[in-house]
This record gives structure tokens, sequence and C-alpha cells, in this order.
């Protein structure tokens, strides 16, 4: 039997094209385009993993993956993002995911995370020799504001003590490289 995997993601066109990237691979592959849809499918048959993209159109992802977990509370969750931040990596770990990768992804790299020893942090691993470049802790720290505010983007520009606007246009930049 092969592993199942729930697929959540609102861009239907990626959605088909990964189903059917691991159904070559040899998963059993269900796809999700909205919330309701995939807690429904996550209730009627529990997935082995489940990819679940951050921004599912007006609504976060993060708030499906407790829901997700108490349907398939063995399920392996990896979050794929098109804008990707520390502070929501950290948010979705926190919540019960066991990877967060940005897009674009290779499919080998989504299946890599469901691997269990993938989940298993690298104590060994050293501490990155380069620090953020000053663009982009201003995203992050942009991000962990926005979080806070859950995505107000007009309370957020009060908290930033910036022009709603500008704040708008520095959100529409994909994120810098460190």
């Amino acid at each position: 039997m092969s592993e199942s995997v729930l697929v959540i993601d609102d861009d239907e066109t990626f959605n088909a094209v990964l189903a059917r990237a691991l159904k070559r691979r040899g998963y059993a592959v269900r796809c999700a385009t909205d919330a309701a849809t995939a807690l429904t499918e996550a209730q009627q048959a529990p997935p082995d993993a489940v990819v679940l993209d951050l921004n599912l159109g007006s609504s976060s992802g993060l708030q499906l993956i407790r829901p997700l977990l108490t349907a398939a509370p063995h399920c392996r969750i990896v979050v794929l993002t098109g804008y990707a931040s520390i502070a929501t990596a950290v948010e979705a770990v926190k919540l019960g995911a066991v990877q967060y990768l940005a897009k674009p992804v290779e499919v080998d790299a989504i299946v890599a995370a469901f691997a269990p020893e993938a989940a298993a942090p690298d104590a060994t691993a050293a501490a990155p020799s380069e620090p953020l470049s000053v663009s982009r802790l201003e995203w992050e720290h942009i991000q962990r504001v926005l979080r806070e505010h859950d995505g107000n983007i007009s309370a957020t520009a009060r908290a930033l003590k910036m022009h709603r606007r500008t704040l708008q246009r520095k959100l529409a930049k994909r994120p810098l490289k460190a």
C-alpha cells in the first residue's frame, strides 16, 4: 500500500502539477483547494502526509495545522510558501509542521521532508557565517509584526509607524535573500 498525501493549495494548477508528480513517485494523492475541503478530506481518510500552502486565498494555512493533526495525528505536514519568513517558519513548526519550504521547490525536497529523519534537528549544524542583510532583517521584522496583528495591514502599518501603502509595496515584493 502506498503512502497517502493530501495536497492543499488554492492554486489549482500548482495543485494538479504537484499531485501528478507525487503520483509518479508512488503516492496516493488527494487534493483540496480550500480549508473546508481539506478538513473534510483529512477526516474521511486521514493522510500519511500533507503538503499545505501557507496562503489559502484569504486565510492562512497555519490555521489548518492543528485541525489537520487532530484529524490525522500521525500525518507529517510540510508547509510551502512563496513568501518565506523566519516568523512564519517558527510558527508553523510550533504548531506541528515538520518542514517549511519556500517556493519554488523541487518535488524531491517535498518527498525528502516526508521522511521521519527529516524532522530531527541537526545539532551539529553550524550557524550561518554571514549575518542577514539589513533588507532581509526588515522583511523578517515586517512579517513578525504582520503575524502579531493577524495579517491586518492597517494595524501592522500603525505598529511599524509606516504608511499603509508603503507597507503594501514592501509586502508585494518577494523576500530578499539573506
